[in-house]
């Protein structure tokens, strides 16, 4: 069974809103209002019938008229819609794409790492073999030296 639809209006002093919908949340909701109309006065259901069989003629559409004025219901317009919330399929697109390049990026980056890493341990392998040929040629140059020296006298 279908929600007992309810019309109420409010009023920002230069023109009048109206909606049929099931709830004051809703209505709320549809005004794109962030507090409490009802709580304060500035909304209200109403029961007049021009506004009533305008409203519920387009059940959950917000409509408007000038305000205070007794302006021919024909005239009523729908509001503009407000932006939805959220962000826009391009916006989301421009974050996977820039996400998929940091990952590259770091992807990347991760394997210049290794390879320098690699080449490190390549070059210290290469100073280590260095070192002890430098070690046992130093050391059979100075053994023939000091014997070289003894055979001077």
């Amino acid at each position: 069974m279908a929600a007992r639809l309810k019309v109420f209006v409010t009023s920002d002093g230069l023109t009048d809103y109206v909606i049929a919908t099931s709830s004051k949340a809703k209505a709320l909701a549809a005004w794109g209002s962030h507090q409490d109309l009802f709580k304060t006065g500035l909304a209200r259901e109403t029961d007049d019938p021009e506004l009533v069989k305008a409203a519920t003629a387009k059940p959950e559409e917000v409509l408007r008229k000038p305000a205070g004025s007794r302006a021919e219901l024909a005239k009523l317009k729908p509001a503009k819609r407000p932006k939805p919330k959220g962000p826009t399929p391009a916006q989301l697109k421009r974050v996977a794409e820039l996400e998929r390049r940091l990952g590259d990026l770091d992807r990347d980056y991760a394997k210049a790492i290794d390879r320098l890493e690699q080449q490190r341990a390549a070059v210290e392998r290469e100073l280590e073999a260095a070192k002890a040929r430098h070690h046992d040629q130093r050391r059979k140059l100075e053994a023939q030296l000091s014997s070289a020296r003894e055979a001077l006298g």
